[in-house]
């Protein structure tokens, strides 16, 4: 850069003068304005000169100031103490290799997300879940689900995920967690008309039970008759699809259906407790979807089948055998012998605007087999609930005030129905990525209260939640 800028000086020098140099017999002027010229082209000269040197001195300038570079890396500046005074010195900077993580296989897609959620529980702890008496908690803090997944895409046709929750029971104690597997499937999706899907995941039974733990339900906790007559996941195979796709485009999601074979004996299992599997089926028709008073409005309705013979010990449910404690709770329902049973549900979703209005009623037909001369050990039975909640948002995207209404027949002695109402808050800090819910749960026992020896009869809890997704 110097060597340019004195040739740069030197070029201006010569350019100047040159016009001074010409023939004595072309002169023309008198020699007092040749001298005059002359001064001129020199101040001009000078000037010139002064500009450049004063760029030069500011780029030396500049450069003093520059890091010294190295062929071997970064540097940065440290701050040293000789004794005396503290000297800043630019010195080699170690670099790290940047960490990534690429996919094993020829994947297209690749998500990782999770989320968490954690309950404060307080007064008469999961009463709504006829957890009461014998079966009573305690008041409570208790991370509800910590959950992480991994959902992928192929080329060819296929997707995937893999999900595990941190908050399940370690098999050792009940009391204890360890991680555990929720959804593992596989489906080919290439013709969405007729998608096949093989895995574990939730049986389709139930608008409630299928509905996501971290965006589509309204309240804290599920409703007891969904919790108590549905299947939750199973491990099989399953065809579904939306026939209308290529059909009839702009109604695609018009009819969904889903038609399922599972084993019936519950999630993380390695063995199916007989060579009986259980079937489920799920029906889903939107009938409307457009627009009511300028506002977007919907009307989704559903319906469920559901039969299984299972044997002795299979636990067919985790809230409804109500023979176990006498007193009006519930407990795990587990075979004392081989059953078949049949379970229906229909459900409804309107939606209009700021309002949702979702109803569902299940019933349940669980019959004792006879298996190679051995009774069943237990009385046929017929458990049904229904459930109906409001939801309104008070300030658009943000807060939202839900009532539900719920009760649970369980089907096995007179009078023994449960029967909650529950009403609440949703703040939605960041939409469901972070959101604050708060219940209040009213719960009264028919049983109890026809049996006043066994205590009270009417519950009350709070229930906050804390929800984070990533």
């Amino acid at each position: 850069m110097f060597i340019k800028k004195c040739f740069l000086i030197g070029t201006s020098a010569l350019v100047p003068i040159a016009p001074i140099e010409r023939p004595l017999d072309a002169q023309t002027s008198p020699e007092s304005e040749r001298i005059e010229k002359l001064e001129r082209a020199v101040e001009q000269l000078q000037k010139r000169n002064a500009e450049l040197e004063a760029e030069v001195k500011s780029i030396k300038k500049m450069s003093s100031f520059a890091p010294e570079l190295s062929g071997e890396g970064k540097t940065k500046t440290k701050i040293y103490y000789d004794g005396k005074t503290y000297v800043e010195k630019n010195v080699l900077a170690e670099e790290k290799p940047p960490i990534y993580v690429v996919p094993g296989g020829p994947e297209l897609k690749l998500t990782l997300g999770g989320f968490i959620q954690a309950n404060f529980e307080g007064g008469d702890v999961s009463a709504f879940e006829g957890r009461f008496g014998l079966t009573a908690l305690k008041d409570r803090i208790r991370l509800r689900r910590a959950r992480i997944n991994l959902t992928g895409e192929f080329a060819e046709q296929f997707d995937f995920k893999i999900e595990g929750d941190f908050e399940n029971s370690d098999g050792i104690s009940s009391n204890r967690t360890a991680f555990s597997a929720t959804d593992i499937f596989i489906n080919w999706h290439q013709f969405p008309e007729a998608q096949i899907k093989v895995g574990q995941w939730k049986a389709p039974f139930g608008l409630e039970q299928t509905a996501s733990d971290s965006t589509k339900l309204f309240t804290i906790e599920r409703s007891l008759p969904t919790g108590a007559i549905t299947p939750e996941r199973q491990i099989g195979v399953q065809l579904w699809g939306k026939p209308f796709t290529h059909l009839w485009p702009e109604k695609t999601d018009l009819l969904t259906y889903y038609a399922g074979v599972f084993n019936g004996n519950g999630r993380n299992t390695t063995i199916n407790d007989n060579n009986n599997f259980m079937t489920v089926g799920r029906l889903e028709l939107l009938p409307y979807k457009g627009k009511i008073f300028g506002q977007d409005a919907s009307l989704k309705l559903g319906g469920d089948i559901l039969n299984s013979r299972d044997d002795k010990g299979t636990n067919i449910s985790q809230t409804l055998n109500l023979l176990v404690n006498r007193d009006g709770s519930l407990s795990p329902f587990v075979l004392p012998g081989a059953d078949e049973r049949t379970a229906w549900s229909v459900d409804a979703w309107l939606t209009l605007g700021p309002f949702d209005l979702i109803g569902e009623y299940f019933e349940e037909d669980v019959d004792g087999r006879t298996v190679a001369g051995v009774a069943p050990g237990f009385a046929d039975f017929e458990p049904s609930g229904w459930y109906i909640e409001g939801i309104y948002f008070l300030v658009p995207k943000k807060l939202q005030a839900v009532v539900k209404w719920e009760a649970l027949n369980p089907g096995q002695v007179g009078n023994d129905g449960i029967h909650s109402i529950t009403s609440g808050l949703n703040y939605y800090i960041r939409g469901d990525s972070i959101k604050l819910m708060a219940n209040y749960i009213h719960t009264w026992s028919d049983y109890r209260a026809t049996h006043p020896q066994f205590g009270d009869d009417q519950f009350d809890e709070v229930l906050l939640r804390l929800q984070l997704m990533f």
